[in-house]
């Protein structure tokens, strides 16, 4: 047969059946369309394909979930370590403010008692701060950040709010020596506010000490003790400590005491320096009763004034000769 001839006979018959397959389809196809329609049972078995499909899905899509998981778990972490620095370090700061604040308060507290101190008194002082203390365990004392250019000079008086702290010694250009009243080189003429005996206190090292007291004298335990002026170089009338505790001495001719000191020696940044020719103010001492129980009065039915009555008891003859506040 020719090639032009064309093709099979059962090729041809193949070629008829398509449209009539293509036919059955369209019209199954339009069946299943009217019938979801009119029933829903496609939908239904969409449903539960769903159903019986998803364990598959959530398995497909469980690395992609355990991969977010960990790296948001991973971000989390990182960002509270950053966030746990941050406020330990703001935790840091804040409490060293705290502190600062808390001391800074301790300081506005001590100057406001200093300056009080000064008004009330009616003295002309000069503030100068704490700048080193002496290491030496044998010695009580203070340097301090003021010296001559700011018109500091040796043997000026040094006071806090309490009472008389000690002396200067040594002074520079910019720094003074302070001996305080604990320095076993140092001793104070006192009196007992009381009934103005006068007597002498020595530094011994860590407090303060009464000694060769008569028994006669009349000294007793929590007596108050102000300096008396005697030698000149501390003011009259200034708290030195109060009688702790009292002893005879070896002898058992005379008693000694043991004197809780006035001034904080031990803390506080500021001192105050006492100007020469201060005018200075301090309220009477309590009025001494006579061997009758009378208060002692002058000759114009008044009562002597605290120098006169500080001075009045005379002293034995072992205390008469007072120190000018440094042993030699």
């Amino acid at each position: 047969m020719p090639p032009y001839a064309g093709p099979p006979i059962a090729s041809r018959s193949g070629d008829a059946a398509s449209p009539l397959r293509l036919l059955a389809y369209l019209v199954l196809a339009i069946t299943l369309i009217v019938l979801d329609d009119q029933a829903g049972w496609l939908a239904r078995l969409r449903d539960q394909a769903n159903v019986l499909v998803q364990p598959a899905w959530n398995l497909a899509g469980l690395p992609g979930r355990l991969g977010n998981q960990v790296r948001d778990n991973a971000a989390s972490h990182g960002q509270l370590v950053a966030e746990n620095r941050q406020l330990r370090n703001n935790l840091l700061i804040a409490n060293a403010r705290l502190t600062r604040l808390q001391t800074a308060a301790l300081d506005n507290a001590q100057l406001r008692e200093l300056l009080n101190v000064a008004e009330r008194s009616g003295l002309d002082v000069q503030l100068a701060p704490i700048l080193d203390i002496d290491l030496d365990p044998v010695k009580q004392r203070l340097v301090l950040a003021a010296g001559s250019r700011e018109g500091v000079h040796v043997g000026q008086a040094v006071i806090d709010a309490g009472g008389l702290m000690g002396q200067v010694i040594s002074v520079t250009a910019s720094t003074s020596t302070v001996l305080l009243l604990t320095d076993p080189d140092h001793a104070v003429p006192v009196t007992v506010a009381r009934n103005g005996v006068r007597l002498i206190v020595y530094g011994r090292g860590d407090t303060l000490e009464l000694r060769d007291i008569p028994l006669s004298a009349g000294v007793e335990v929590g007596d108050e003790i102000v300096t008396s002026g005697l030698g000149g170089r501390f003011p009259v009338g200034f708290p030195v400590g109060s009688i702790a505790a009292l002893r005879p001495d070896d002898t058992h001719a005379f008693l000694v005491g043991e004197l809780k000191p006035a001034a904080a020696l031990d803390r506080g940044r500021d001192v105050l320096l006492l100007r020469p020719g201060s005018p200075i103010r301090i309220p009477p001492p309590t009025p001494v009763a006579t061997a009758a129980g009378r208060q002692s009065t002058d000759a114009d039915g008044q009562r002597p004034s605290p120098t006169e009555a500080a001075a009045a008891p005379v002293a034995p003859s072992h205390a008469r000769r007072e120190p000018t506040g440094v042993r030699p």
